[in-house]
């Protein structure tokens, strides 16, 4: 079993691409009993206003990059690191640790039969793999993930295929994975594998 964040505690690292799911299947993990620590909600709430990360996002990058109540504007960070790998790096400097720290923080204090790290750059972040017991991938097929995101927020076709490029592949998530859960039908199709899933990682984390 891995050690790291999670101690000695079974733990699952869920990923998976942009419109794959993430979300609706780590809620039905939740509802059979895991606890979810999801990096994406540490990283919003480490660059609300107050957050943790703000002091140094505003040294690196300058007022221009916090909206007027003080958080960091999302929006046009998202869009200068895109355009700027140097920028990405330096953003990834100030929060990479602060998440790892919030994240080992939420896992110690989780009340749940196993943890599950919710983690959209798992594959991208290299050391996840180490950290976690399984490794667990939401995946459908890039058709899929288009259609859902066009549908959800209105972006077109291009730039969600330029933020697709952006993250690992789908088949170097494939291979990271451990256990997979396919995700291009109807939320029903996802009960048997997450039951599935969730009887064999509780049966695992009893007997760790």
């Amino acid at each position: 079993m891995a050690t790291g964040t999670q101690g000695a505690r079974f733990s699952v690292g869920l990923t998976g691409g942009i419109g794959s799911g993430k979300s609706t299947v780590a809620d039905m993990f939740a509802a059979r009993g895991a606890a979810i620590i999801d990096t994406d909600q540490i990283a919003h709430a480490l660059t609300t206003p107050g957050g943790a990360a703000i002091p140094a996002i505003r040294a690196e990058f300058g007022e221009p990059f916090l909206t007027p109540e003080g958080a960091m504007d999302r929006a046009k960070m998202r869009a200068y690191v895109f355009h700027e790998p140097s920028a990405k790096l330096r953003l990834e400097a100030i929060l990479h640790p602060l998440i790892r720290i919030e994240t080992e923080r939420a896992a110690a204090a989780a009340q749940g039969d196993y943890l599950m790290f919710a983690v959209p750059l798992l594959v991208e972040s290299r050391n996840w793999k180490e950290r976690v017991s399984r490794v667990l991938v939401v995946d459908c097929s890039e058709e899929t993930q288009i259609r859902r995101v066009i549908s959800r927020s209105g972006l077109p076709e291009s730039q969600v295929r330029a933020i697709m490029q952006a993250q690992a592949t789908r088949a170097e998530r494939l291979a990271a994975a451990d256990d997979v859960i396919r995700n291009d039908g109807d939320v029903i199709d996802l009960v048997p594998q997450v039951d599935r899933l969730h009887a064999m990682y509780l049966g695992a984390a009893r007997s760790a």
